[in-house]
């Protein structure tokens, strides 16, 4: 088995005039809660061999924050992973099939709705990934993901 680690981004400021969504930082509450999700994964052993993170600032803000607690990984920024489908997701995961524990970080609703199709099957109208959630995912080895293959074997969100 390998594992599939969603990190959703943690609370950013809303936007100011004219700032581009891509441009917004976490809030004081938001680094609080990255620095609690980089805890969470180290206090789990759960320390990716690699990371896939959207170019927005927050995200990249919250993989900083959580790599202050996990320490440097193998990290790349993906364009495709900003306002990402489910379907998307997946191709960067099957992409990198090699990694025995990859993580994404995101945003939803694609976060959500991965988490929901690879264990579920379904991902219709789920909402349940909140700032800075993880959802931790077995899913079989050298196998292209596809709905219903993946079990779930840890949510947290601070």
């Amino acid at each position: 088995m390998r594992e599939l680690i969603l990190l959703r981004h943690a609370h950013a400021e809303a936007a100011s005039a004219g700032q581009a969504d891509l441009d917004r930082p976490l809030s004081a509450e938001g680094l609080a809660e990255a620095e609690a999700a980089g805890r969470w994964l180290a206090e789990n052993h759960l320390i990716p061999d690699c990371v896939l993170c959207s170019p927005s600032r927050r995200t990249r803000e919250t993989l900083e924050a959580v790599l202050g607690a996990i320490g440097y990984i193998d990290q790349r920024i993906e364009p495709a992973i900003y306002e990402a489908t489910p379907g998307t997701l997946i191709g960067l995961a099957d992409a990198n099939v090699e990694v025995g524990r990859l993580m994404l970080v995101g945003h939803n609703p694609g976060l959500e709705r991965l988490a929901a199709l690879l264990h579920s099957g379904q991902s219709g109208d789920y909402r349940g990934m909140p700032p800075a959630g993880i959802a931790v995912l077995h899913v079989p080895t050298e196998t292209a993901l596809e709905p219903g293959i993946a079990q779930l074997s840890a949510f947290w969100w601070p």
